[in-house]
């Protein structure tokens, strides 16, 4: 395995042809500029909306000095990012131990909500002060997307499942304040999935209930011609591998509609359980995923329950890589984090060790969102055709930033440069 060095190798996923295909139809056209500041330009490619003018594109051409040719830096735009997962809200809220006693939760613990855990959801918001934030998996990735590219506003898009009642309200709400493009399915036989995030001290009990996010419906929802105009826009997608719980043929629709199209599909492996029970799902879109994310525990379930034999994280690497294919334009990249240690990554036929940002380890609250952080700020670069290495570098920076705070939370603005 190498320590990675910029080599600028992601160049072969990046889907080049269409952004310089936009840029040079362009050429011979009005485009408004203005004078600003270039490094803001280049961080933010900016594209503007005005009633009166209809879509505006501000575009940035800067000089190559090695070569003397200009470039012309990709355009932003909206849509260009899907996900489609489960969506949760996220209610957070400090109690006591007799709180936890009632509900028989441990101090810091994951858990899924059974029956005797319903009430605990009305109870913690009429009686605790609490914080709402739009959750769930993918939705955290492509928030965080959001946040790390700041404008255009609705780079990201964002489906899935909720009721028609108070939480799915404010979900939506939430959604809108991160600048998502949420368009939900919305049904009545199930509540808003939750997930209630019980804190005491320093410790964290989650307690979530899937609810509607598990009633996901495809004929009703993405086969609309409405809501697939919207798949059709991107050029990235991303879903996280909860979603084979609920709607594998879902995910198979638009992974083959990447592929065939010659965009970039991402899923990750998520939890062992779905390695170990959903495989059958899971293999059945292998071949059209592009980008594999996990984790090394992940890795580790996926390598045992496909027989490779191996538990070396690089090599587990290499075969995730070398699995059956579709679309052979793209090699497969596959991504590992491994917590403080160093991120594993393949690049083009070899592997790579990527180090993850030093941090205090007192100055860590809440690893929870680590992995979906990393994700949403690998996807951000990505959605801009960025080199793997700052995909990557992105990565490290967004769940550098998450770790620091409660909850899949971020501060106003990143600083990332």
């Amino acid at each position: 395995m190498e320590k990675s060095r910029n080599s600028g190798l992601f160049g072969s996923l990046a889907n080049k042809h269409t952004s310089h295909s936009k840029a040079s139809s362009l050429k011979g056209r009005v485009v408004e500029t203005r004078s600003c500041d270039l490094h803001l330009l280049l961080s933010q490619n900016r594209y503007e909306r005005n009633s009166s003018l209809g879509n505006r594109l501000i575009l940035c051409v800067i000089p190559n000095t090695l070569s003397g040719n200009k470039k012309e830096m990709h355009i932003m735009s909206d849509n260009a990012l899907f996900g489609m997962g489960n969506p949760l809200l996220d209610i957070s809220a400090v109690v006591d131990k007799d709180f936890l006693d009632k509900y028989g939760l441990k101090p810091n613990d994951q858990i899924l909500a059974e029956e005797k855990h319903k009430a605990l959801f009305d109870e913690i918001v009429k009686k605790s002060k609490v914080e709402y934030h739009a959750g769930g998996s993918t939705q955290n990735s492509v928030k965080i997307a959001q946040w790390m590219i700041q404008e255009p506003h609705k780079v990201a898009t964002f489906f899935g499942c909720i009721g028609t009642d108070h939480f799915g309200e404010i979900l939506k709400q939430k959604a809108a304040e991160a600048h998502v493009d949420a368009h939900y399915y919305e049904q009545s036989q199930e509540p808003t999935g939750t997930c209630a995030a019980c804190i005491t001290g320093d410790n964290r009990s989650l307690v979530a209930n899937l609810a509607a996010a598990n009633c996901y419906n495809k004929e009703k929802h993405l086969d609309v011609d409405s809501n697939w105009s919207l798949v059709e826009k991107a050029r990235v997608y991303y879903i996280a591998g909860f979603f084979l719980t609920v709607s594998p043929e879902s995910i198979l629709k638009v992974a083959k509609h990447a592929s065939d199209n010659n965009k970039i599909f991402g899923l990750n492996l998520s939890a062992p359980f779905i390695s170990q029970f959903f495989k059958e799902p899971l293999m059945k879109v292998m071949p059209y995923v592009d980008i594999i994310f996990g984790n090394e525990t992940e890795a580790a379930t996926f390598a045992k329950e496909q027989g490779f034999e191996t538990e070396d994280i690089a090599e587990i690497a290499r075969r995730v890589q070398s699995l059956p294919k579709v679309n052979k334009n793209r090699q497969r990249i596959v991504v590992f984090t491994q917590g403080r240690e160093d991120t594993v990554a393949t690049v083009g036929d070899k592997v790579k060790m990527f180090p993850v940002l030093d941090i205090d380890q007192n100055d860590i609250v809440d690893t929870n969102g680590a992995g979906d952080a990393f994700v949403g700020g690998f996807l951000s670069e990505l959605v801009q055709e960025k080199p793997l290495e700052e995909c990557i570098r992105a990565g490290h920076y967004a769940a550098n930033v998450i770790i620091r705070r409660v909850g899949c939370t971020f501060p106003e603005k990143p600083d990332f440069h």
